[in-house]
């Protein structure tokens, strides 16, 4: 079977000869173009490693295309988005075997700085590639390293700037951005480069919903020129489907499993990608339930008005399953909260001390108001997810909260104990953090080491740091990694490894900063039981994200901040049923959005969590 975007077998993987290369490829059509990048037999060792991932991979990309890699964490993705541009083998500890060829350029026997002319990168950790002390200098640096002009090198910077809605900061130092900014400053140097090929690892991992939008926004104008051709990594597939052309997945092994144009595979063999755990539109899995319930919907949709046109064009749908409420949204007594903080009724009648009490908190990074005025009372056994745009003050709250930076002594308790006044080992009974970036917090030299240092400050007796140790391995597929350095795990290997360090020491609130960053759906799923159990056995659980779908499956509250103040803070229904994330800025999640658009049958349009449809398929 043949299409316009390359050759495949009737299972949609790449027929061509295994040992076919750029040199000795016969075109397809006297008139088709030659690929963009062309990928044979491509496997990859890291140094250290047994096994090769991705391990005898193929495939072509089309000038204008735009590619979206899938797969299991730890399939090797990124370690084949890093061969795209020379980086491997050139500057990673990794054995290559096969070749890549970009722009009529093997990888292979051209070094990175002349590749960088061919093909630009958006790595999955921003941190990593920035360089320079301010924004205009970071976009600047990569085609100043071109000998581009000087004129033109500035007119690049600030159309790139601008795409991504940073040229009112370009005087700022990179450091003083939110996660989420550092992300489009990435994504501005890579615009900057004008390279016919674009690579983007995860890149609105760490991205508000309206700077999703804006990311999209830009590719999609890239897309529309025809100069770029674009390979995703990307696990938001609410947000990237409408742009993708084709999909390539790989599965645990790192092996080509599938590739094909993007309906084709994602509907036509959802069954398969299901069981590799892989990222799925909401729409489609909502259909799926919905489907196995009774429901005739032909064809699946991918988006979320596809998802509402098809609901709307049934004549009557079964009843939705009853409202699941969370412990702490009322179903044990928990009061509401209004939208400065404060649980309703919460006086001094005898009912336990909270878990969080924040008062008059203002924290200023430099001569920047970060936080501003919060106060906010969390009751114990809640799960709280914060959201807000970047830079709304999240982490900054978080961190506070944690400790893991110094909030002014007495406006912040948690379990009541201050964490401006509390040693590190009092600190590490009472919370369990994870950072925003994995790294930010190993300091041993394996895994297993990684996992015992907690208990071990807590002077633990090693009979029993090996139980813990080995019982987390285990729990986030780890087992075989424990002797590897966490530096040499995948992105989502080190995000299981960042939440199993916080996990081992029982401690009875956890706070995550995007728990959720680098995992597949399946490994994410797990996670989320996980909280899920901890936090109905007592355990408060706190959540920075910007995945908002993850937020209405899971919290029982939703904390807003907007320009580091509280906007709203609530159950979760009713915080969604309210305006407080758009006026905040932020997106209402899909799920939720194609149900509200829905005409024909009004009672649906409360439906914002899977779990509210009619059961009777994986969710």
């Amino acid at each position: 079977m043949t299409d316009d975007r390359g050759m495949t077998d009737d299972r949609g993987v790449d027929a061509q000869p295994a040992a076919e290369t750029a040199d000795d490829a016969q075109p397809a059509a006297e008139a088709a173009p030659a690929p963009a990048v062309r990928v044979r037999s491509v496997s990859i060792q890291h140094d250290g490693r047994a096994a090769s991932t991705p391990s005898d991979v193929s495939f072509d990309v089309a000038p204008g295309e735009v590619v979206l890699i899938l797969g299991p964490s730890g399939s090797g993705k990124s370690t084949l988005a890093l061969a795209l541009n020379g980086l491997v083998p050139h500057a990673v500890p990794a054995e290559l075997t096969g070749t890549v060829t970009v722009g009529g350029m093997r990888t292979a026997d051209a070094t990175v700085a002349r590749l960088s002319e061919r093909v630009a990168m958006v790595f999955q950790d921003p941190d990593s590639q920035m360089v320079t002390g301010t924004l205009l200098d970071e976009v600047a640096f990569g085609p100043e390293n071109l000998l581009v002009g000087r004129d033109e090198v500035l007119a690049r910077a600030e159309e790139s700037l601008r795409q991504v809605g940073l040229w009112e900061r370009r005087r700022d130092n990179p450091d003083l951005l939110s996660g989420g900014g550092r992300q489009r400053l990435a994504i501005a140097c890579a615009l900057a480069m004008k390279t016919p090929i674009l690579v983007l690892d995860e890149p609105t991992a760490n991205l508000d919903p309206a700077g999703i939008d804006e990311v999209y926004a830009v590719l999609r104008r890239l897309v529309d020129s025809g100069d770029h051709a674009i390979v995703l990594v990307e696990h938001n597939l609410d947000a990237a489907i409408d742009l993708v052309d084709r999909v390539i997945v790989l599965d645990a092994q790192g092996r080509l499993a599938m590739q094909g144009q993007t309906r084709q595979i994602l509907v036509s063999r959802v069954d398969e990608l299901l069981r590799l755990g892989v990222w799925l539109p909401v729409a489609l899995l909502a259909a799926l339930r919905l489907r196995a319930a009774g429901v005739p919907i032909d064809p699946l949709p991918l988006t979320p008005r596809e998802l509402t046109a098809s609901l709307d064009a049934q004549d009557a749908l079964p009843a939705l399953a009853a409202q699941r409420g969370h412990p702490s949204a009322g179903a044990s007594g928990h009061p509401a909260a209004d939208a400065s903080g404060h649980p309703a009724g919460n006086t001094a009648s005898g009912r336990p001390e909270p878990a969080v009490r924040v008062t008059a908190l203002d924290l200023d990074r430099g001569r920047t108001r970060i936080l501003n005025g919060i106060d906010l009372t969390i009751d114990r056994g809640s799960f709280v997810a914060i959201v807000g745009t970047n830079g709304a003050g999240k982490t900054t709250l978080l961190q506070a909260i944690a400790g893991v930076i110094r909030a002014p002594a007495g406006c912040i308790q948690v379990l009541g104990v201050d964490p401006a006044k509390a040693d590190a080992r009092t600190l590490a009974r009472t919370i369990g953090f994870v950072f925003q970036n994995p790294e930010h917090q190993f300091i041993k030299g394996t895994v297993a080491e990684e996992l015992a240092h907690g208990p071990q400050l807590q002077k633990m007796a090693a009979d029993d740091i090996e139980t813990r140790v080995s019982t987390m391995l285990d729990r986030f597929g780890l087992q075989e990694l424990r002797d590897e350095h966490p530096f040499l795990l995948s992105g989502g290997q080190k995000r299981r490894l960042s939440v199993g360090t916080a996990l081992i020491d029982g401690a009875p609130l956890l706070a995550l900063d995007e728990p959720t960053f680098g995992q597949d759906r399946a490994r994410a799923s797990e996670l989320l039981t996980l909280l899920d159990a901890l936090n109905a056995e007592g355990t408060t659980v706190l959540v920075v994200t910007h995945d908002l779908q993850l937020v209405a499956e899971h919290s029982s509250h939703i904390l807003v901040l907007d320009s580091g103040s509280v906007a709203a803070f609530g159950p979760t229904a009713s915080v969604l049923a309210s305006d407080a994330l758009e006026s905040a800025g932020l997106r209402t999640p899909p799920l939720a959005r194609a149900f509200r658009e829905i005409v024909r049958h009004p009672d649906w349009r409360s439906v914002t969590r899977l779990s509210d449809l009619p059961s009777g398929a994986p969710s």
